[in-house]
């Protein structure tokens, strides 16, 4: 029985704790990121050396000084540093942090997370919900929401941005201090509410400058996108999740298993197969 897994998002390497120094300028900045990327996916691994300036300017079609300017803010990103003799090294000896989570076995994991890892309370407030909220949770249209933002770290360097909306009539359960130090799951619990089942679509989108500022990455830098509607027991909407994560620490996983008679067989996911916290 073959097995594979699929990696949503490449397991990167993070940076030291630098805040991103994308320069600025169109085309230096998508240099930048180029190689930012590459350098994340292991294309350039650590300790290897870069090509030279006038190499990176003929491969993207750029000039010499355009590529100085995205070296130097990749230099500052800590993701590089010109030795003497040696040329421009990918920096070798970096921490891993990675976290990651399984399709299969999605709930529980969220939990863990919770648990495991540092969250800080960005805004809270009671209002009206956006239309795309309101259909996804089957509000009504005098419906209100507690939504809010909270952007969870590990090892002090954040890693998702979250942004949550819950009916108003459950989120009174719970204060803003309660969010600011438990995960939300657990205090939809204490309020009484059974959690049923859970939907969620997974995409890809780039950071404004709002999520870039919290994340500590370029404006415009690659996220993982992930939203999530959450419902009770008697498939009430209770929750709606608007996930943001830096693929260079976080990524989602699925063990496969090839099934069924020759000439039919297929991909199908191993339930339970990964154990790996959110």
């Amino acid at each position: 029985m073959g097995l594979s897994r699929m990696i949503v998002a490449s397991s990167l390497q993070k940076a030291d704790d630098a805040v991103s120094t994308a320069p600025e300028g169109g085309k230096a900045r998508r240099v930048y990121l180029l190689l930012k990327d590459e350098i994340s996916r292991g294309v350039y691994p650590d300790g290897t050396a870069l090509p030279g300036e006038q190499k990176l300017a003929a491969e993207f079609d750029v000039s010499r000084v355009t590529v100085r300017r995205a070296l130097e803010a990749l230099d500052g990103d800590g993701l590089i540093e010109k030795r003497p003799g040696s040329g421009t090294i990918v920096r070798a000896g970096r921490d891993k942090a990675m976290v990651s989570g399984d399709f299969t076995t999605l709930m529980p994991q969220l939990i863990e997370m919770g648990c495991a890892t540092e969250a800080r309370l960005l805004s809270f407030a009671y209002g009206a919900p956006a239309a795309l909220v309101a259909s996804a949770l089957g509000l009504g249209p005098d419906a209100r929401v507690q939504s809010a933002v909270r952007v969870r770290l590990i090892d002090g360097v954040p890693f998702s941005h979250l942004t949550t909306h819950v009916p108003e009539d459950i989120a009174r359960n719970y204060s803003e201090a309660d969010l600011a130090t438990s995960p939300l799951f657990r205090l939809l619990e204490r309020g009484g509410v059974t959690i049923g089942e859970a939907s969620q679509s997974v995409s890809a989108t780039l950071a404004t400058p709002d999520a870039a500022d919290a994340l500590n990455v370029a404006v415009g830098a690659a996220l993982l996108s992930i939203e999530r509607v959450v419902r009770d027991e008697t498939g009430r909407g209770i929750e709606f999740l608007f996930a943001l994560y830096r693929p260079d620490m976080f990524r989602m996983e699925m063990t496969l298993s090839r099934v069924g008679e020759a000439g039919h067989r297929q991909w199908a996911p191993v339930l339970g197969g990964n154990e790996a916290a959110e």
